[in-house]
């Protein structure tokens, strides 16, 4: 659309890249919750006790939205999860389940380097993703200094200008779930009746150094 520059049309598809994303990430001191790539020599069961052995999720690397994410609540189901989706030769990771954190995370939406605003996403019960597209709910949460600070670096390391933040409360402290480039406005500006697009817009016009044609009246 000519919207973004040619870096920023890289960031966007460097943010894509849910693997390379995650070890940029651990490059730059950003905390993630135990990680295994599953198409990698390792044998399953390495792997599985790599992420300290069940339950564990496993993520296909090109899933959005919460979908192709699955909860291996035993080993046995583990084992049977990752080796049919290695047969398919499915790209997938293996991750640590954090049972402390309920069912929730936290959508920290940034715009230029500064989070604009920030929602505690709740799984539907019966459902471990709180991913609003899953049936998770939204309310308005206030965040720690070091929330902010790990969401808006996160943004910086992938030199997205709007981002989506998915964070995730442990017992160690705040740890990265995921970046997205082009995050859902319906969860966010719902509960917390802000203008997401709005700033977006203005962020671009910003950018651009465009000044909006005002109607004559």
């Amino acid at each position: 659309m000519g919207i973004y520059t040619t870096n920023a049309s890289h960031a966007i598809a460097q943010s894509r890249d849910k693997l390379f994303s995650l070890q940029l990430m651990l490059k730059n001191g950003i905390n993630i919750p135990t990680t295994g790539f599953a198409n990698s020599p390792m044998d399953t069961n390495d792997l599985i006790d790599m992420v300290g052995g069940a339950p564990l999720i496993v993520k296909l690397l090109e899933g959005t939205q919460g979908r192709g994410v699955v909860l291996a609540e035993t080993k046995k189901a583990a084992d049977s999860v990752i080796n049919a989706f290695k047969s398919l030769r499915a790209n997938l990771l293996v991750q640590k389940f954090i049972k402390e954190a309920n069912g929730k995370d936290l959508r920290c939406f940034v715009i230029d380097g500064k989070v604009v605003a920030s929602i505690e996403r709740t799984a539907a019960p019966g459902e471990f993703r709180a991913n609003i597209h899953q049936g998770g709910t939204a309310s308005v949460v206030k965040i720690t200094p070091e929330e902010r600070a790990l969401a808006v670096k996160a943004a910086k390391i992938l030199g997205l200008q709007v981002a989506g933040v998915d964070i995730i409360r442990s017992q160690s402290g705040p740890l990265l779930l995921e970046v997205n480039s082009s995050p859902g406005l319906e969860g966010i500006e719902s509960a917390t009746g802000k203008d997401i697009a709005g700033m977006i817009i203005a962020s671009i016009e910003k950018k651009l150094k465009w000044k909006r044609q005002l109607p004559n009246t």
